[in-house]
């Protein structure tokens, strides 16, 4: 077995996903009460957006930052247009659209597991990396939701009747940036930002916890894939491809924006670790008011089924890997 993978899985929070899977397979009773698996979701959403608003003081604007970032901005549009093309090839168009934002937008908890990774390597990368995990969430919603809306309007001029059900953007928009957790890292960037190293200092004790916080919540995770796991009875072959397949791909693609931008290791690795994953808190509820004709259970359990153990367990050591041989 790869040393880096193998020392990825001996990561004490991998270990403790991994139990959390045992638990839930063999239906064990042990649970996380949802009042605190939802504190440990917000505590780490605001120790990265900290984190990153704090480096972004220290270190101003800077040439990488605006590559990163507009790299992050490209994969944002082209991983659902070519993603919503795939799946429609064997889905409904209501469901392609449904996983192509799914999968256009970023999943917060491979990001703090990758950056865990990044600092325990001695990576360096960005505090601005953050910003790109919240520019990565909206432009994949706002292209499902137009996906949808022409869906609408194709099948009302198909039948001969008034088009119904179009959901404005606006509204979308102003469900995607108010949700919580999209909401509570814009503001610890924020606060990061304005703070500084003297914010830092004061919440260096706080914000030491996020290794054992991040354990306790794969653990939460673990419980969570094995309870959903029996979601994805039908098509399961093609969205088992697809939930590992396109991540890879979409890890290239942003390596190879990263190559071209001329972005440090760290950076790419980051970049290709938002760029491989899915969204299962943000995008699934903005989207099931936006799309309600979608399966929910197809979206929200290929990402968090088939595509979040795959990047913890194999991904993040994998993009490092693959990418430390080309930037060496």
């Amino acid at each position: 077995m790869d040393a880096k993978l193998l020392s990825s899985l001996m990561d004490p929070a991998i270990l403790f996903f991994f139990f959390g899977l045992f638990a839930g397979t063999i239906r064990s009773n042990l649970e996380i009460p949802p009042a605190i698996a939802k504190f440990l979701s917000h505590y780490l959403l605001l120790v990265i957006g900290f984190k990153g608003g704090v480096s972004m003081a220290m270190t101003g604007f800077t040439s990488s930052m605006g590559w990163a970032l507009l790299g992050a901005i490209i994969l944002a549009f082209i991983i659902p247009a070519y993603s919503f093309g795939i799946l429609r090839t064997r889905l409904s168009a209501f469901d392609a659209a449904a996983i192509a934002a799914t999968y256009g937008s970023v999943s917060a908890v491979t990001f703090i597991t990758a950056s865990g990774f990044a600092e325990r390597t001695g990576l360096a990368f960005g505090g601005y990396m953050a910003v790109a995990l919240v520019i990565m969430e909206s432009p994949a919603i706002i292209m499902a939701v137009l996906l949808a809306n022409m869906v609408r309007t194709r099948n009302a001029l198909a039948s001969g009747t008034a088009a119904t059900g179009q959901v404005r953007i606006g509204k979308v928009l102003h469900e995607a940036f108010t949700d919580g957790a999209h909401l509570l890292l814009l503001g610890s960037l924020l606060v990061g930002f304005l703070t500084g190293e003297a914010g830092k200092k004061v919440l260096d004790p706080f914000t030491s916890l996020q290794k054992g916080i991040l354990a306790f919540f794969l653990l939460d995770m673990g419980l969570l894939v094995a309870a959903r796991a029996r979601d994805l009875r039908d098509n399961r072959a093609f969205l088992t491809a697809f939930g590992i397949c396109v991540p890879l791909v979409n890890a290239t693609l942003a390596a190879l924006l990263a190559k071209a931008f001329g972005l440090g290791l760290g950076d790419a690795f980051l970049l290709s670790v938002l760029a491989a994953s899915a969204s299962y808190i943000v995008v699934p509820a903005v989207v099931r008011y936006a799309i309600p004709e979608a399966n929910a259970s197809l979206y929200f359990g290929m990402s968090l089924v088939i595509t979040f153990p795959f990047n913890i367990i194999v991904g993040i050591p994998l993009y490092h890997g693959v990418l430390a041989r080309f930037w060496s």
